[in-house]
Parts: structure tokens; C-alpha cells; sequence
């Protein structure tokens, strides 16, 4: 396999892998992630190839399990400062659980994220004021969200700004947007669009693997490929809660030192739930993470 590996005078290089990096017990399905910083030797010819020799340490990553039944987790890039999410309430829907798992994984490396919903041109008033209820769920727990409509260039300014002088990694499902979004805010890069299809209320893979591009000098954006199941990896049930902002800063608070969360009596969170204080919402998507055996150790 072939990466584009840019040097320190944004000159090109396509290189491979050394062999020996690829045995060094690798537990993911990519020994070398969008957004690695490396070493590497240029080979001695004008087609700029090279050898990577050595993949410098990472100070935070996006990890997934492609499947349930997968054993091996897949890193999505590395060395990032900020994450958008891009989802959609509709054509097609973006659950909350996909969602709160995107943050949950996030946060495990204290990556800020935050939300664009697209193709708000597409509802009604009812599921606008409804989208509107569900984002100031998310904005009251200090996730930045954004109704946009990339289509009719609305609502993105304020994003825009935010990013500015960032790496910021643009996940979400296939049919979201995310090409159309990199097409508006990046002049000339023409990623290729699809429609989403009628028939299943989902998008098509456009992006078939990960790319950094360059929107401004210092302004960074890395494009995955539409994430279809978003598998935890490496979190145990127990530091489940520690993901999630509400429920972080009670965790002190509950009757016994190892709750659960679950049924325990003199819970914190339970009562914040009942309460109204944590939305349901949210604490299902804790519930429907904690019991998945993905998240066992």
C-alpha cells in the first residue's frame, strides 16, 4: 500500500511502509493513520517515492470497531484538535446513539466535537422545533451544535471560525454531506457527491478512504469515509460513565463507590435522571453502550 506523505516544504511523496513497522505487534486493521506524523527516506529518483521507517508518537486518535463481531479496531486519524460530527435528521437519519457514540469515543481523548446538522432546508417546522429540543440537549453539555444546509450555504459561518488554525477530523454516515461540505468550504478539491438513495433512506460511499486537505495555511480537515457502525474500542464498562460530560461530574456523588449507574439505590445519576436534569435520551444511549459485550474487558 502506497501513502501520500507530505514533507516540511509541503512537497508530496508517495511512499510505503517499511515491513519490519507492519510486524511490531499491530492490533489495528491500518498500521498508519491520516494525520500520522513519520519518518521516512526518500528514494533516490524523480517520482518523489520514499519508505516510511517509523511512525512518531501520537498525542490522541479516533478508533473504531467496524463491526460488533470484529476483533480488530480500526483508527480513523490521529493528532487531531477538533472533530465535526455531521449528522442529519432526516435523508437519511442520524440515530442518537450513532451520535453519542461518536462523543463518547471522543472524549476518551478529550477531543472537542461539534455538531453539524444538515439539510435543514428539508423539514418542517414540526421537526425543526423538535431537531432544535434535541440540540440544546447537546449544547447544555458543551457540545457546539449547528443546524446548517450546505446546499443553500446556510448556517456554516459560525463552524468556519471555529476551526480556523485547527485539524479537525469530519466524520458521520455516508449521504450526510460531508463531501458537499468540503466542496463549499474548500474551492476546487471536487470530491465526488451522490444522491441519497430513495429506496433505503441511505447515503452512498462516496469517500473510500481517509484524506487530509489543506483549507487555509494552518487550517486542516481530514474526510473519513461514511461511518456505518461506530463500535466502541478500548473502553471498559466501567469508565463508560467518565464519557459522558453530565454524568462525569456526579460520578463522586453515588451511595456506593463502584455503582453501576444502573439500579443501584442512592445513585446520583439515576436521581439526576429521574429528575430530568440527564436527558433520557442520553442515559439510553449509556444503558445500550454499557450492555454491549464490545465494551467488556
Amino acid at each position: 500500500m502506497w501513502y501520500e506523505v507530505v514533507d516540511d516544504k509541503h512537497h508530496r511523496h508517495q511512499c510505503r511502509l517499511r515491513g519490519k513497522i507492519k510486524l511490531e505487534g499491530m492490533k489495528t486493521s491500518n498500521p498508519i493513520a491520516v494525520g500520522d506524523y513519520v519518518t521516512f527516506h526518500p528514494e533516490d529518483n524523480k517520482d518523489r517515492t520514499g519508505v516510511i521507517t517509523d511512525i512518531l508518537p501520537r498525542s490522541n486518535y479516533l478508533i473504531r470497531k467496524a463491526t460488533k463481531t470484529s476483533r480488530q479496531s480500526h483508527i480513523l486519524a490521529s493528532n487531531i484538535d477538533h472533530a465535526m460530527l455531521m449528522a442529519t435528521f432526516a435523508y437519511p437519519k442520524t440515530s442518537l446513539g450513532f451520535i453519542d457514540r461518536f462523543l463518547v469515543t471522543a472524549e476518551s481523548f478529550r477531543i472537542p466535537v461539534m455538531i453539524l446538522f444538515n439539510k435543514c432546508d428539508l423539514l418542517n417546522e414540526e421537526e425543526k422545533k423538535e431537531l432544535m429540543q434535541i440540540m440544546s440537549v447537546y449544547q447544555s453539555i458543551g457540545y457546539h451544535s449547528y443546524l446548517i444546509s450546505v446546499l443553500h450555504a446556510t448556517g456554516m459561518s459560525g463552524f468556519r471560525q471555529a476551526i480556523k488554525n485547527k485539524t479537525s477530523l469530519l466524520g458521520g454516515h455516508s449521504g450526510v454531506g460531508k463531501s458537499s461540505l468540503l466542496n463549499k468550504i474548500i474551492p476546487g478539491i471536487d470530491q465526488k457527491t451522490a444522491d441519497v438513495s430513495d429506496f433505503a433512506n441511505k447515503g452512498v460511499h462516496t469517500t473510500t478512504f481517509a484524506e487530509m486537505f489543506e483549507a487555509e495555511e494552518g487550517t486542516y480537515i481530514i474526510d473519513t469515509p461514511g461511518i456505518k457502525e461506530l463500535g466502541l474500542s478500548d473502553i471498559s464498562q466501567h469508565e463508560l460513565g467518565h464519557y459522558f460530560p453530565e454524568m462525569r461530574k456526579l460520578l463522586g456523588e453515588c451511595k456506593f463507590h463502584n455503582c453501576h449507574h444502573i439500579h443501584e439505590p442512592g445513585c446520583a445519576i439515576l436521581q439526576s435522571v429521574r429528575e430530568g436534569d440527564i436527558a433520557q435520551t442520553r442515559y439510553d444511549s449509556y444503558l445500550s453502550m454499557y450492555q454491549n459485550q464490545d465494551n467488556r474487558r
